[in-house]
């Protein structure tokens, strides 16, 4: 995330050059939309195993299925030397990032609503337009910066602080918005990593660091010890111990490997071919679908304040899209972010 630092400035004219070719809004988009499915499916599956297996178990399964899908890319766009890098320090960061992203994520999953999580997750696109300002350089102006404010306005009343009859604890219920946060960061590193490295490879280095995290999970707490004794669901679904699938549950994991796959590709892609504020809106596909699954197959349904809360934060997250573009549209007379007009 640091590479950029003005300490180097010959790292900042590699980086722009690039930068530049690499904006394909159209392509972007699509990928985006395309992993964003791929993202509700497999939460979807993670919801509906986790009443019988630990977190890290699934994540392990779904690394080793999704490398072998990723690794098919990775042939595709150049083969195994592409995946060198000089900077192998920060993809490690960027994929322990995205690890600390689904964990949260997903501990929070095992307890919530499906449409609820995703609702509270979708802050996200909102701290990547608050962070594209000093990581890409990105220009977001007064009125962006307050529909950010609104968006996080929609968050607390998805929270309701002011309410002490609720059913999950206020600290779980936090979790997404965390999760949203590392998953930003993870993002804007996307954007900056994107121009010296292949979406393909960058979805290896990504599976790569959730199979290694998985085996250290496994190491120290596959046999269940920390889950015994816990009350809370959410550490048990972190804790429990490790079981072998029956034959009726291969084919979900294997779907799980599939998709973590496309999204791990998909992804990446899309914050590699185009700006980050003009791409993260679309991730906004996401929620309907999160509310389709868990009434189709959870019977959830969200709760008042939660439409509530998710229309202000789709609506910051769409303005500040609208407002990117009509920014980014070129106008008469005026210079360019390259200096060209």
């Amino acid at each position: 995330m640091h590479v950029a630092n003005r300490r180097d400035h010959s790292v900042i004219i590699e980086y722009r050059r690039p930068m530049e070719t690499l904006n394909k809004p159209a392509l972007g988009i699509l990928f985006i939309l395309v992993g964003t499915l791929a993202i509700s499916v497999n939460d979807l599956l993670i919801k509906y195993l986790s009443d019988g297996y630990p977190l890290h178990q699934m994540i392990f399964t779904r690394s080793v299925i999704g490398l072998c899908f990723t690794f098919t890319f990775v042939y595709f766009e150049g083969g195994l030397k592409i995946l060198r890098t000089k900077t192998p320090v920060l993809h490690a960061l960027r994929g322990l990032m995205v690890v600390a992203a689904n964990l949260f994520y997903y501990a929070a999953m095992a307890v919530m609503p499906l449409g609820q999580v995703t609702a509270l997750f979708f802050v996200a696109p909102l701290f990547i337009t608050l962070m594209s300002i000093p990581f890409l350089g990105e220009k977001v102006g007064p009125l962006r910066i307050f529909a950010v404010l609104i968006g996080l306005a929609g968050v607390v009343i998805m929270q309701q602080p002011w309410n002490s009859d609720t059913q999950v604890s206020r600290v779980v219920m936090l979790l997404p918005v965390v999760s949203a946060a590392f998953y930003a960061s993870m993002q804007v590193m996307t954007r900056k990593l994107g121009v010296s490295s292949a979406a393909s490879a960058m979805a290896v280095y990504m599976q790569s660091t959730f199979l290694v995290v998985s085996l250290i999970f496994f190491l120290v707490a596959g046999d269940g010890r920390f889950a015994e004794g816990q009350t809370n669901e959410s550490m048990i679904f972190m804790f429990r111990a490790w079981t072998v699938p029956p034959a009726g549950d291969w084919p979900v994991f294997i779907g799980l490997g599939v998709c973590s796959g496309v999204i791990g590709y998909c992804l990446t892609a899309a914050y590699r071919l185009a700006n980050a504020a003009t791409v993260a809106p679309f991730e906004y596909v996401g929620l309907p679908l999160a509310i389709l699954w868990g009434w189709l197959v959870f019977g959830e349904w969200p709760t008042q304040a939660t439409w509530v809360g998710c229309a202000l934060i789709i609506g910051a997250g769409l303005f500040v899209f609208l407002r990117e573009q009509s920014k980014s549209s070129p106008q008469p007379g005026r210079r360019s972010r390259w200096g060209r007009r």
